[in-house]
């Protein structure tokens, strides 16, 4: 498999599509798709992993990475982390987004 193979089937697994994944990162559109004939810079790898949380070794390999690496947010979908970054970027204080976290499951008569 290749490069690009190996960052679409992880962006799948993170809930991303490769375009959803250029247009969050800023990228051309298909640019990606060129990344086993045209090598990207380590820049752009390394946007790549921050954002699929993973590391550059992981996407260019495919190998899953040893247990001891592995961040432990990293099977949160892809939605989940852009819903954070959307709040950590809009300025939400992180009680205001636990008091509406308990207000949902009161809501839905959780505890």
């Amino acid at each position: 498999m290749g490069l690009y193979e190996n960052i679409r089937d992880i962006a799948k697994s993170k809930g991303y599509s490769v375009n959803k994944l250029e247009l969050e990162l800023g990228f051309a559109r298909s640019s990606i798709n060129k990344f086993n004939k045209n090598r990207p810079s380590v820049e752009k790898l390394q946007q790549i992993a921050d954002l699929l949380d993973v590391s550059v070794d992981y996407l260019m390999t495919g190998k899953e990475e040893p247990e001891k690496n592995k961040n432990p947010y990293s099977n949160l979908k892809g939605i989940y982390l852009s819903y954070a970054k959307e709040a950590q970027d809009s300025g939400i204080d992180p009680d205001d987004i636990r008091l509406a976290l308990d207000t949902i499951r009161r809501l839905r008569g959780e505890k």
